[in-house]
């Protein structure tokens, strides 16, 4: 038995959903739709993504990003709104026939990170990024999400008799965090109300990915991607001269120990069977010279987990550690953590709701089911609100090996651009499909 009829037998047994029928015939014959257009535009979206490429701009800030965005969006005659949780924009497509509402997401920011290759529209951008003079560039593939969710709306615009409901445009800002003290990316458009007015039923996204072979797509039900949390730990002990150690009560030593008690907690407390999870010291600082035992010292770092009871259990055995571990030295650790994104959790029944809507975008065996990563995405704060699956489409020319193309958030990021047309019919495909075909609620439930 597949994972796909494991999942629908299970999800049909509940009571939870049931699922409407749908033409096969229609849903086919607008797929070779979608597709002819596709192919047609697709000049057009590789032009757009350089552009993007070539000009790119930070969380918050992405004006003239949001410009050029809302001005195509316009020009397919949709109803448009700009300014969104600072810089987003929306659309509103509104088929020929009454239906759901599904929503597909693209998010729109560079990082702070200078570019090194020799691409004619590579980035020569440069800010002020903490305080250090940085470069800017689209080193996640953010350029290449924007591309291909205009070039789906422009086929999606083409076919407005044929859809049955109402698609949104969701290009939001600041996936990659925002500046200091300001809010921002999905969780404020959540905030902002963007998944109501009209009332969203699903939504769906992708990523780019460049170590997966263009052509391909993969995606997981449930965890796919990890809750992304920071801590900071501050140990306050005594002060004294390094020449008389005992003098003190020294918080450089009991941070070492801190940080060794912290490892354990992954690999001797949680059950990593179940699902993966991550504890990461990022940086320590104390002191300012040699001779001197410092008062306090303070680390930062970072929390993944897969499921939401093991982000909870992680934080908690945090506190416990490096409090106890403090105490028995007689120093006190004051932990705080601050919860940045949510599990990126992929609804069971639509996933295998919509695994065939992949398969015909994709062919069957270029489908992959994969593991969950530790990265994080806030995409996870849509998904908190409706049903939503994210996923990932290949940007790896093909055969290359995957293990020495260049990683995401690096100087020497790159991506197929072949591979944007598979992601832009998969937007379209998942889209139309959705609409003729919803997930419903059962009635009885």
């Amino acid at each position: 038995m597949t994972l796909l009829q494991k999942i629908s037998l299970c999800t049909l047994a509940t009571g939870l959903f049931i699922l409407p029928t749908v033409s096969q015939g229609q849903s086919t014959d607008l797929h070779a739709q979608i597709d002819r257009l596709a192919d047609k535009i697709e000049p057009k979206v590789i032009q757009w993504r350089r552009d993007f490429h070539q000009n790119p701009e930070l969380g918050n800030l992405e004006f003239k990003t949001a410009e050029k965005i809302a001005k195509h969006l316009k020009s397919l005659g949709l109803e448009v709104q700009t300014g969104v949780a600072k810089t987003g924009v929306v659309a509103i497509l509104k088929g020929g026939k009454p239906g759901p509402v599904v929503a597909l997401r693209a998010d729109m920011d560079a990082l702070p990170v200078t570019e090194r290759n020799s691409l004619p529209f590579a980035s020569k951008v440069t800010t002020t990024y903490n305080n250090q003079k940085v470069g800017v560039m689209h080193a996640c593939g953010h350029d290449t999400h924007i591309a291909m969710l205009m070039g789906a709306a422009e086929i999606l615009t083409q076919h407005k008799k044929d859809i049955a409901g109402t698609i949104k445009f969701i290009f939001q800002p600041a996936e990659e965090g925002v500046p200091v003290g300001e809010e921002g990316g999905a969780k404020l458009m959540v905030k902002e109300g963007v998944l109501t007015n009209p009332k969203v039923d699903a939504i769906f996204g992708v990523h780019i990915n460049s170590a997966t072979e263009v052509g391909t797509l993969k995606y997981k039900p449930q965890g796919t991607m990890a809750s992304s949390d920071n801590f900071k730990i501050k140990i306050k002990g005594r002060q004294a001269h390094g020449a008389y150690p005992w003098a003190s009560i020294d918080p450089i030593a009991v941070s070492a120990q801190i940080i060794n008690g912290i490892q354990t907690i992954v690999s001797r407390q949680m059950e990593i069977t179940q699902d993966a999870a991550v504890i990461t010291v990022g940086a320590i600082h104390g002191g300012v010279r040699s001779n001197i035992i410092p008062e306090e010292v303070e680390m930062i770092g970072t929390i993944r987990a897969l499921n939401i009871d093991m982000q909870k259990e992680l934080h908690t055995r945090l506190k416990r550690t490096a409090e106890l571990i403090a105490a028995s030295a007689g120093a006190t650790a004051t932990v705080e953590i601050t919860e940045q994104c949510p599990v990126t959790y992929n609804h069971e029944g639509l996933t295998a709701h919509m695994l065939p809507s992949l398969e015909q975008a994709a062919g069957k065996n270029n489908v992959k089911l994969t593991k969950a990563v530790t990265g994080a995405e806030d995409f996870a704060f849509f998904q908190q609100q409706v049903p939503g699956v994210y996923l990932f489409v290949g940007g790896m020319p093909k055969g290359t090996d995957p293990g020495k193309v260049p990683a995401h958030h690096t100087p020497d990021f790159m991506i197929d651009e072949s591979g944007m047309k598979l992601g832009m019919r998969t937007l379209a495909y998942m889209a139309v499909d959705y609409l003729n075909k919803p997930l419903q609620k059962s009635a009885s439930k």
